[in-house]
């Protein structure tokens, strides 16, 4: 078997930054055991897996480890490819997913998700958090991620995640973030129980810190920094129940997968 598959750095516009994603158009859904054998392969945090419509595309999306229900740089990688090698003339795009429909709106090298809002309600400060961290939180909540609030942008930038404890406290993966000093708020997020230690640039995650920061900060639109090591830049608008969440991609490789079935 011969597929097409794209590499691609999500939420950057320079190489070798942002968040690896692969991207592999399909023509029909293989065994689920064989997509998740590719994406442990090719060990990115995210293979995307998409297949055309009428009008949308189905996606799905897998780590290494296992699949996920929504990402962002992923979405973002797909669309990237869709506008750039097979809908040229496309403004928009509609993806069915397992979270709903997905939609990514492009003008010139911007490419902005459309995403619901996964506002998150806040949580006690238990022991199990604490065991996390050196200093104290000031704030604890829960969604789709655990969102864990500092009050120090330093502290979001030099942590030293404590893996084995952070598996505790949510099975989909844990944010910390703080105010930013060149931006609004900061992040980095930890994905350790789906096979992702840090994930470098997480547009899902964005699903959770926009709504928080919104109420926090009083505004709807913002420029985030996820200060991994790899770094990413995303400007975000608060839309009620939905969240926009706009950055750049840029092609590493293209090329074939080959192997029998």
């Amino acid at each position: 078997m011969k597929l097409p598959i794209y590499h691609v750095d999500a939420f950057t516009s320079k190489l070798f930054s942002g968040n690896p994603a692969a991207v592999i158009p399909l023509e029909k859904w293989l065994d689920d055991t064989v997509l998740q054998s590719i994406a442990a392969e090719n060990n990115l945090p995210e293979t995307s897996f998409i297949i055309k419509e009428k009008d949308f595309y189905n996606i799905r999306w897998m780590t290494p480890t296992a699949e996920v229900d929504l990402c962002g740089h992923a979405t973002l990688a797909s669309a990237f490819v869709i506008f750039n090698y097979f809908e040229k003339d496309a403004v928009k795009i509609k993806f069915m997913s397992k979270s709903g429909e997905l939609f990514v709106d492009r003008e010139d090298d911007w490419l902005s998700l459309n995403f619901p809002s996964n506002k998150p309600t806040p949580q006690p400060i238990t022991q199990e958090v604490l065991d996390c961290f050196d200093i104290s939180p000031v704030e604890v909540l829960s969604s789709i991620f655990d969102l864990i609030v500092f009050d120090s942008y330093n502290y979001i930038k030099h942590y030293e995640p404590r893996i084995e404890q952070l598996k505790k406290l949510h099975k989909n993966g844990v944010i910390i973030s703080a105010r930013g000093i060149n931006s609004d708020f900061v992040s980095r997020v930890f994905v350790p129980n789906e096979g992702i230690v840090e994930d470098p640039v997480t547009g899902s995650a964005h699903t959770v810190l926009v709504p928080y920061w919104s109420d926090k900060l009083g505004k709807k639109i913002f420029r985030a920094l996820q200060v991994s090591k790899r770094f990413g830049e995303l400007f975000c608008e608060d839309l009620g129940t939905r969240v926009k969440i706009s950055g750049k991609a840029v092609l590493f490789s293209s090329g074939y997968l080959f192997f029998g079935l």
